[in-house]
């Protein structure tokens, strides 16, 4: 019974140190920096990229 206990303690300690390396690596990445921006980002208005109604994207006049 103790022996079953002791194992799922260490099973637990080493899941949830990977899980936190794992976070700590995607922080150092970079992944959290800006989680807001992009929805709003879409929404700004983008004049020299934009292409009058009616033609494609690659289509030039």
């Amino acid at each position: 019974m103790v022996k079953s206990i002791v194992i799922l303690i260490v099973l637990s300690l080493c899941i949830g140190t990977g899980a936190w390396l794992i976070f700590i690596w995607t922080v150092k990445r970079g992944d959290f920096d800006d989680v807001e921006g992009p929805k709003y980002r879409m929404l700004d208005d983008d004049e020299e990229n934009s292409s009058p109604p009616g033609t494609s994207q690659g289509e030039k006049k």
